[in-house]
């Protein structure tokens, strides 16, 4: 399917198609283009990484000619960007693509994946399980045991050993000979979890305050919790602000440990409504993402790598705010990401 694909989007017809025993999958030959073709079943990012490298050293080996190539039953943004990123072509079976070779240039993106499983699949990223790649981005240089993993995120041993051994077969993390874990890459543990991390799952509270900026709101909020000793944890574009001083805001989004009562939202001047709302008030789907939380400015916030993965899901200038949060605390470990 992956050459009769790559032979409709070249206008071509396939001269060749090799499967290989080692290093990548497949040399296919359309036309006059030569192709260095690595499959996955998945487009998540890491798989997705593991990939392009193959791809990349099978055309290596080809010739300077070949063109790498990654194919997957349907690719997403994050995907898309880490083989951008890499140099690295790619398909998919839903109908997108994005190849740049001499004499060459195809660019489709909107096709919906036509391969949706039907139920939500496990995940190392599901609500609970998270709590697992929170604690190991939070500590990316440090080499960390299986039990002082579970004992630091409150999982039990047998549950993080699960989800640390899948974490081991995405890609994500390394085992040293004693068995002891550290972050591979830290950016793509971070855009695998942003691709896998729904915010709508969290109970979300839309709502107004009068007030006249973000940052006169943001600091009335805190006092006013902290006063009726409120647990809470900023996030999002007023979170970031704080860390970063980067652009200016008007939506608040919050953390609270338990749903705020009627008698706390009418003090607090709130009004319930989702056109025009200002405050967002987010009750966890787990509590772990209070796990590193800090004050920064004398205002409770949850730890960036949460605050990453919050942002995705904002809007206002929510996009370059992520940006300056990934300059102002830099995760990266490697030269070529």
């Amino acid at each position: 399917m992956v050459a009769e694909r790559l032979a409709e989007l070249v206008g071509g017809s396939v001269r060749s198609l090799e499967l290989m025993d080692s290093g990548f999958d497949a040399t296919v030959e359309v036309d006059e283009h030569v192709f260095a073709v690595e499959w996955k079943a998945s487009g998540a990012a890491a798989s997705v990484m593991a990939a392009a490298e193959h791809a990349r050293r099978g055309a290596a080996d080809i010739g300077a000619h070949a063109i790498p190539l990654v194919a997957v039953p349907f690719m997403g943004e994050v995907g898309r960007e880490r083989c951008d990123r890499a140099g690295v072509a790619w398909l998919d079976l839903s109908g997108n693509a994005q190849i740049s070779a001499p004499g060459l240039r195809i660019w489709i993106v909107g096709q919906p994946n036509r391969y949706k499983r039907v139920g939500r699949p496990s995940s190392v990223f599901a609500p609970k399980s998270s709590r697992i790649a929170r604690w190991l981005l939070m500590h990316p240089d440090e080499v960390l045991t299986q039990r002082e993993v579970a004992r630091a995120t409150h999982m039990d041993e047998g549950y993080t050993s699960r989800i640390v051994a899948k974490l081991e077969e995405d890609h994500l993390i390394t085992r040293d000979a004693s068995g002891a874990i550290t972050v591979r890459d830290p950016y793509l543990l971070l855009d695998a979890w942003r691709e896998d991390y729904d915010f709508s799952k969290h109970t979300i509270t839309k709502g107004h305050v009068a007030a006249r900026s973000g940052t006169a709101l943001l600091q009335s909020l805190a006092a006013h919790l902290v006063e009726r000793d409120v647990q809470y944890a900023m996030t999002g574009l007023g979170a970031a602000w704080l860390m970063t001083q980067f652009a200016s805001f008007r939506l608040v989004t919050l953390y609270v440990t338990e749903q705020p009562s009627q008698v706390l939202l009418d003090d607090i001047g709130f009004r319930e409504e989702e056109r025009g709302a200002n405050v967002w008030l987010v009750l966890p789907t787990d509590a772990g993402v209070f796990h590193g939380a800090s004050d920064v400015e004398e205002v409770r916030c949850v730890h960036p790598v949460q605050v990453d993965l919050d942002l995705e899901h904002h809007p206002e200038r929510a996009g370059d705010a992520a940006e300056a949060l990934r300059a102002r605390f830099d995760w990266r470990r490697t030269d070529d990401q």
